[in-house]
């Protein structure tokens, strides 16, 4: 464990470069030169790849994938401008950063350049966008490493700029080579946007590695292997909040799928904190996550729940419907009740009576001091625990101590607003260095998944309300195919413009898979109603997709 401490600290104060070793074992070994570089090409499932090229385009989607294997040159960071002013953060960032990152501002833009993602054609084409689209966040990055948004709308986020891509002189001597630390896939997509090399994600390293050495980071990269397949993990993605049609204070808004919180608690800073924002997740610790965040926020307005969003839809029947717009279960307050009539149902008892107890009878409140019935027999020690237990939930091994409210659903048309930022296949995230894991059927039982959250959210927007549905991945399968999909199933829906508008538009046409399958994309005069951000544009985002839906008031 010494030796794994000593570890992190050589590699927390060294150099970071990568290097993609993937060699043939058969062939001779690369030279110094080609082996410490970072040069990533970005491999895919075959069949995928051909989906991507026919949406794409060959030209296209081989410039997306390179922006896939790089991050973004700049980080956002909203302000909660319910406790600060952006001006106020944006003084305090330039403090903490310090003069020692003066050079970072000129040298971030001249490498955007130099690496031809600021002066490509194929940017203005793909986001459809004209110079006023772009010049907007342009001139944000220009003014300063840290600075305001200025796109209309969104003057509450700031933009902290970084820099790179930057060659790094490694002092190669054939005499004396360089230590290297090999690092699983997911490290080395961490530390390609900042974090530290930590313990668990270190795979191998060169012996002697010491305190203050310099070392080279590779990255060893799966591969697909006969016969094998890939685990998959579901990841949400991104929403762009907007101004002009903004929630408003006093409404209900649904956040379907609301882990970790953010755009949650971005949502109830728009409202002023008036009015609610319900939000759900399957998960009871991300659920605690929530709460956590929203009580730092000092947010009030924000209740939470776990809930399956397969499940968001309660049935029942005309005379149970009560005035409350949701079916729960208030897990909390019935165990606070037990609890207390337990303690005082204990402590009323004599010593040698608690010892008597059995944990079944004493937790449902019917403990009695029977003899020679077959009974277990427990500790006053064990009482206690189970009294714990009740107040605080069952513990870490099934969840994080906290209450955590259950749900049976909402009843249909009760909310203004449904936020579904769907669970996807994260293929615009970046930077990725692998992506093979995912199949074309992989692709299309997501796209099912999705249709399947979107038919809960249908259920629950009342009429004339909103509904906004988006993801973090490059594939139309779950994007375009998924507004075809609503459009053409439910004909109250309709298509609504965006404020602020910052994406480019979004894909026309479809695509017939091997087996005859037919996936309908958008249709024409459709593209410009959604938002594509396009991971290879000058607007250096990750890869998302945003759809606004208005509901008609008669449905």
């Amino acid at each position: 464990m010494k030796k794994a401490r000593g570890l992190v600290r050589a590699i927390s104060s060294s150099s970071r470069s990568f290097s993609l070793n993937l060699q043939n074992p058969t062939k001779s070994p690369m030279d110094a030169s080609e082996r410490y570089c970072f040069n990533p090409v970005l491999k895919w499932n075959p069949q995928v790849e051909a989906y991507f090229v026919s949406a794409y385009g060959a030209e296209h989607f081989a410039l997306i994938s390179q922006a896939l294997t790089r991050p973004s040159c700049y980080s956002c960071i909203r302000v909660n401008t319910l406790k600060s002013a952006t001006d106020a953060v944006i003084d305090k960032l330039r403090a903490l950063l310090g003069e020692k990152f003066h050079g970072l501002a000129n040298g971030s833009s001249n490498s955007r350049r130099e690496n031809g993602r600021d002066s490509g054609d194929h940017g203005g084409a793909v986001l459809g966008s004209s110079g006023d689209t772009v010049d907007p966040l342009k001139e944000s990055l220009d003014s300063g490493l840290v600075s305001r948004c200025q796109i209309p709308g969104l003057e509450y986020v700031v933009l902290v700029r970084g820099s790179g891509p930057h060659n790094i002189d490694y002092g190669l001597n054939p005499d004396k080579p360089l230590k290297e630390v090999i690092v699983s896939r997911k490290c080395a997509e961490s530390v390609l946007r900042g974090a530290q090399v930590y313990v668990p994600g270190v795979m191998a390293c060169s012996a002697y590695v010491e305190k203050g050495d310099a070392v080279a980071v590779s990255v060893a990269v799966e591969r697909p292997v006969p016969g094998g397949g890939w685990a998959i993990d579901v990841t949400r993605g991104t929403v762009l909040q907007g101004a002009q049609t903004d929630p408003q204070k006093g409404e209900r808004i649904l956040d379907m799928c609301a882990a970790p919180g953010g755009k949650t608690t971005a949502i109830a800073s728009i409202m002023k904190d008036e009015g609610e924002v319900v939000a759900v997740d399957r998960s009871h610790n991300k659920v605690l996550e929530i709460q956590k965040l929203a009580t730092e926020l000092g947010l009030n307005c924000i209740t939470t729940y776990k809930l399956d969003a397969l499940k968001a839809v309660c049935r029942r029947s005309d005379s149970d419907i009560s005035s409350s717009s949701y079916c729960a279960e208030d897990t909390s307050n019935s165990a606070i009740s037990n609890s207390n009539m337990m303690e005082s149902h204990v402590e009323n008892k004599s010593g040698s009576e608690i010892e008597g107890l059995s944990v079944a009878e004493t937790c449902s409140g019917n403990a009695s001091n029977g003899q020679g019935e077959g009974k277990v027999y427990v500790s006053r020690a064990e009482i206690r625990k189970s009294m714990r237990r009740m107040k605080n939930g069952p513990g870490r091994n099934q969840s994080t101590g906290g209450r955590v409210e259950k749900s049976n659903g909402f009843l249909p048309h009760s909310f203004d607003r449904v936020l579904l930022d769907a669970p996807c296949s994260a293929l615009g995230l970046r930077p990725r260095l692998f992506s093979a894991e995912e199949t074309v059927e992989s692709l299309r039982n997501r796209a099912k998944y999705q249709q399947r959250m979107f038919d809960q959210a249908v259920q629950l927007v009342r009429p004339g309300g909103v509904i906004v549905y988006s993801t973090c991945t490059i594939n139309p399968g779950e994007n375009e195919a998924l507004v075809r999909y609503a459009l053409d199933t439910y004909k109250f829906l309709s298509l609504a413009s965006q404020y602020p508008r910052v994406g480019g538009p979004g894909l026309v046409g479809h695509y017939e898979y091997p087996d005859g399958l037919v996936e309908e994309w958008l249709r024409p005069g459709e593209e410009e109603l959604v938002q594509r951000f396009d991971p290879s544009a000058p607007l250096d985002t990750i890869g998302f997709f945003i759809a606004k839906f208005s509901v008609s008031a008669v449905s």
